[in-house]
């Protein structure tokens, strides 16, 4: 990435004796396309940078031949395209690539006009054959249950390669380049899913022809890929028979009408993942129903081309049987169907009737962190503008509210203080409670990158040896709910020897004194003695930490569900404030949102204590200007029930009546027996979602709902970036985007609700919250987005408090004092483990999404992940059933032997009905803002059978062998007698 200077900077290269303006560092291939300057090409790839391995983009300098993707923009660079000499070399090239990478364009699955192969033959006027094609001698690697490699097509370019182990850095993909014929490997085999792959797709998606093909385009992406081999086999033939009479020109006259009749047929919209919170954005592409393919492109502004397996091939659920289709209604113990109008006038008549018998906070209302900024705006609209109650709430209770208390607290803003660019720019990241690799992993993969090519240091401190703990630079591994604890103690030890920034801290942080002082006895040998790390681990970490110019913290549920999360946030940002490390590249504090919208669902309101922009309830002058704003009587003026409170509130008889959106609430919500119970307790329940979930069967009417690709809208990504997300599909059934069933649902109670499209309800919101004054539909649209805050003139704000004027009043920053305290729930002679929980990487959550698809081909049964000291001491191993019991519940399961957990710890996953944890989780809360202590678990284990199969399939990713390598090894290829560098002859071109 360029920085401001060499971005503003100029030079003037020449091409065949033309001045070109350039920016210096500007690769030579991006230049010339900027100046429609065609320079062939297929192993450079934007985001991957110059392979050197196509042998397409030879230009004659003054030293000779090169390769054009090894160059870059600099004052005087002259190279020269037209003479013969690297015309030959191109087409010698080129000559190459089709030797080994047969052309059947009509018939192929990816002769969708974004076929480089295809494209670049055509480009370069290639009229022939010239060295004949010969198959290779590999089978078709059919085995992944989400893309197939063809060796036959393969040319080698590399890209598969430098995605995975540089881009992705999963490091799974190799080339031999020492076989008789070369080939990609998977983890120095054959077989794509017996293999360390993620199944993220980033090689099928750099994959520049059709080697590397998602298998929902085969069979189906043109009128005649559907054809049978049998028949594509002859007619294949048929047509290379004329080949060498008519050239290649009448054939791709067939395939470019091919072409373009399959640009009339498939669809390509973008949107936004439905995911977790890193926000990636891509194509899909569809016919109808039919979801083709993901694809995303370099004008991702979160991602680029990365994706994780959920982002590319978790979208089964949309066109699952299970999805609801129409409003159903219960009668007795059983549901009937019925037509929108009759369910929304029941639900309009109860709420009422319960609004007036027992008054407006005797409701409450949950909104879902899938849907969008605009839906979450409306629900909380509806509470409070029409029914007249703060009680709404959303999932950020249970993972995001103490991370923004902790920045609250000390800077302001609730939300990241960069981008992800700044993530990679750090010297140190400091990574608390968060298992990057599976639930951000698409961010994960630009600290893997950051790590393994820029040299960034990576402290990571969690319970559990993750992926990112297998990398750290330092690992710390600290007993349960002491975080606290240590970074305490390495602030002091920051303070005590000189690496505390004082400049900074006198100039723009309020308290230092006292917090000072608040730190006394975090000595690091009392850190030692609670946490049970080596004081050597603990100083090795400050000293890391103080000697970096730059340093992000990153943390998630791993922080924040617990009793004191809100502490530990805070605890990370004061680190952060006293070492200087906010406001400037590479800096500040990163707490990782969970969900694709759970940063929006807050800032636009859907929290019981605040307006949407942070206004708080209880401020005067905040409720006057949205009673006006709305053109209401009157609104709320003391906060509301949280998701957690709810639950209380109904079993203390003060709520009757519930609408939840989006939101698995039976399963998801802390001591889950006792949330059902009190669901039960409802006089009235109200669940709109997209599946008949474990929830809804306690509703009264259940209202089916749109997922994200069949609606229009925005969402808010953990960098807090507003993103656009279009209309791939019409709603299934009579299925309805929430949006407009709560517009619906606002006219019926009597409030003039009338939106045609969700931009309007956007337009409200930037007229009336000043965080998002400049956000338009407009500003927005194709691959734009904006960071709050945002100005009116559109003007938005990709790094916080750079100018180092903190939000609060005066503009300082402050110090937090903390102490710590231990988790109330105690670990004893009966209750002897801990057990720890969270998500996988193939999962979300608790599956509702996921695990309605091909995705459980690779994990579908959940476990107990257990040590292996603790296996010995219970005579336990991997396929054993165990009963986990708590002192709320109990749960069946299998075993999982594997050293992730140490000593007389345990891991659960959280994305199946069965085997829930919510069932062992208890009522007690973070002391501030009432997260449920999911990671505070005192558990017994009994044995129930010592034999049985591993409850991680054969193909999962964690059975792999990884095969790290810096780069694809091209020099091995220039090394081997066989290669001839170009123009020269081949003398065996369908090796390379």
């Amino acid at each position: 990435m360029h920085d401001q200077a060499q971005t503003e900077a100029r030079c003037t290269i020449h091409v065949d004796g033309q001045p070109l303006e350039a920016t210096p560092g500007e690769p030579l291939i991006a230049c010339l396309e900027r100046h429609r300057i065609d320079l062939p090409h297929l192993c450079y790839h934007p985001q991957l940078g110059p392979l050197e391995t196509c042998d397409t983009c030879w230009v004659k300098t003054g030293d000779g031949l090169a390769r054009g993707c090894t160059l870059q923009a600099e004052e005087g660079l002259a190279i020269e395209l037209a003479p013969r000499e690297a015309d030959d070399a191109r087409h010698e090239g080129i000559d190459r690539v089709i030797a080994r990478h047969e052309l059947y364009c009509s018939v192929c699955e990816n002769n969708n006009g974004n076929c480089e192969v295809h494209n670049t033959v055509r480009d370069m006027r290639v009229p022939g054959q010239r060295y004949p094609y010969e198959a290779k001698p590999y089978a078709k690697d059919t085995s992944h249950p989400f893309y197939t490699y063809d060796p036959d097509q393969c040319i080698l370019c590399g890209r598969c390669v430098e995605a995975c182990q540089n881009l992705e850095v999963n490091e799974t993909l190799t080339i031999d380049w020492e076989r008789d014929h070369p080939r990609v490997l998977w983890d120095g085999g054959e077989v794509a899913d017996q293999s360390s792959c993620v199944s993220c797709g980033q090689c099928v998606t750099v994959c520049p022809c059709n080697a590397l093909m998602e298998n929902d385009m085969l069979g189906r992406a043109g009128p005649l890929t559907a054809m049978p081999w049998d028949i594509k086999r002859p007619l294949t033939n048929a047509i290379k028979g004329v080949e060498p009479t008519t050239g290649f020109g009448p054939i791709f006259t067939l395939s470019e009408l091919d072409s373009t009749q399959r640009h009339a047929d498939i669809q390509r919209t973008k949107t936004v993942c439905t995911y977790c919170g890193v926000g990636c954005s891509f194509e899909m592409w569809t016919r109808g129903r039919e979801i083709l393919k993901v694809q995303p492109t370099e004008h991702g502004p979160a991602n680029g081309v990365k994706t994780c397996i959920k982002g590319k091939f978790g979208w089964d659920f949309v066109n699952s049987d299970k999805r609801l289709t129409r409003p159903l209604i219960r009668e007795g113990d059983r549901f009937r169907e019925a037509d929108w109008d009759e369910a929304l006038d029941l639900v309009a008549r109860r709420l009422g009737e319960v609004r007036d018998a027992h008054g407006p906070d005797a409701l409450a209302f949950v909104a879902s962190s899938k849907c969008t900024n605009e839906e979450s705006y409306l629900t909380q609209k509806l509470a409070r503008a029409v029914i007249g109650t703060n009680n709404v709430d959303n999932c950020s209770r249970y993972c995001q509210n103490p991370a923004t208390t902790g920045l609250f607290r000390t800077v302001g803003y609730g939300g990241d203080s960069g981008s992800i660019s700044d993530l990679e720019m750090a010297d140190v990241v400091l990574m608390v409670g968060t298992n990057t690799a599976e639930n951000h992993p698409v961010i994960a993969s630009s600290l893997k990158r950051a790590q393994k090519h820029h040299g960034q240091q990576h402290i990571v401190a969690d319970v559990r040896r993750h992926e990112m703990a297998e990398r750290a630079d330092l690992f710390l591994q600290p007993r349960n709910s002491t975080d606290l604890v240590w970074l305490c103690a390495v602030t002091r030890y920051l303070i005590d020897n000189g690496y505390a920034d004082r400049e900074f801290i006198d100039a723009h942080v309020h308290g230092f004194e006292e917090y000072r002082r608040s730190l006394e006895p975090f000595t690091v040998t009392y850190a030692a003695e609670i946490t049970r790390l080596s004081e050597a681990s603990i100083i090795e970490a400050a000293e890391r930490i103080g000697r970096a110019e730059r340093v992000c913290g990153v943390w998630a549920m791993g922080v924040t569900q617990h009793t004191y999360g809100s502490d530990t946030s805070t605890a990370i940002s004061n680190l952060l404030l006293v070492t200087g490390n906010y406001g400037r590249p590479g800096t500040g504090g990163y707490p990782m949102r969970g969900h694709n919208n759970v940063q929006g669902a807050s800032d636009f309101g859907s929290l019981c204590n605040i307006f949407p922009g942070y206004q708080s309830v209880e401020d005067p002058e905040a409720r006057e200007h949205w009673r006006r704003g709305w053109g209401v009587d009157w609104l709320p003026e003391k906060a509301g029930f949280n998701n957690h409170s709810m639950i209380n509130a109904v079993s203390e008889g003060k709520l009757k009546a519930m609408y939840i959106i989006g939101e698995e609430s039976a399963l998801v919500d802390a001591n889950a027996n006792h949330v059902r119970e009190n669901f039960g307790r409802l006089d009235f329940m109200v669940v709109q979602d997209i599946f008949f979930s474990r929830t809804a069967e306690y509703a009264d009417v259940v209202l089916p709902a749109a997922p994200s690709v069949e609606k229009e809208g925005t969402f808010v990504n953990t960098e807090r970036r507003i993103q656009r997300l279009y209309q791939v599909m019409e709603p299934l059934g009579d299925a309805r985007p929430d949006w407009a069933i709560l517009a619906d649902l606002g006219r019926r109670l009597g409030h003039p609700w009338h939106y045609a499209h969700p931009s309007e309800i956007m337009d409200e919101v930037a007229r009336l919250t000043p965080l998002f004054a400049g956000v338009s539909y407009e500003r927005l649209e194709g691959w734009k987005s904006l960071q709050w805050p945002v100005a009116a003139d559109g003007t938005d704000t990709p790094r916080l408090y750079e100018d180092l004027e903190f939000h609060f009043d005066d503009g300082m920053a402050r110090f937090h004092p903390l102490e710590w305290r231990d988790s109330p729930e105690r670990i004893d002679d009966e209750y002897d483990l801990h057990l720890n929980n969270g998500r996988v990487l193939e999962h979300f959550h608790e599956g509702n999404l996921t695990g309605a698809g091909r995705i459980n081909d690779k994990l579908s049964e959940v476990f107990v992940e257990v040590s292996p000291e603790l296996a010995r001491e219970r005579g336990v191993e991997t396929g054993s059933r165990v009963r986990l019991a708590s002192r709320r519940g109990e749960i069946e399961l299998n075993v999982l032997v594997t050293e992730r957990v140490t000593g007389h710890g345990l891991y659960v996953p959280l994305h199946t009905r069965e085997g829930n944890v919510n069932r062992l989780t208890g009522d007690h809360a973070d002391v501030a803002v009432e997260t449920p202590a999911y990671k505070e678990i005192a558990v017994k284990m009994d044995v129930l059978q010592v034999d049985g199969p591993s409850p991680l399939p054969r193909n999962n990713h964690r059975n792999g062998q990884r095969i790290p390598i810096h780069d694809i090894g091209v020099e091995r290829k220039w090394a081997r007698s066989d290669y001839h560098r170009p123009p020269q002859a081949s003398t065996d071109p369908e090796r390379f």
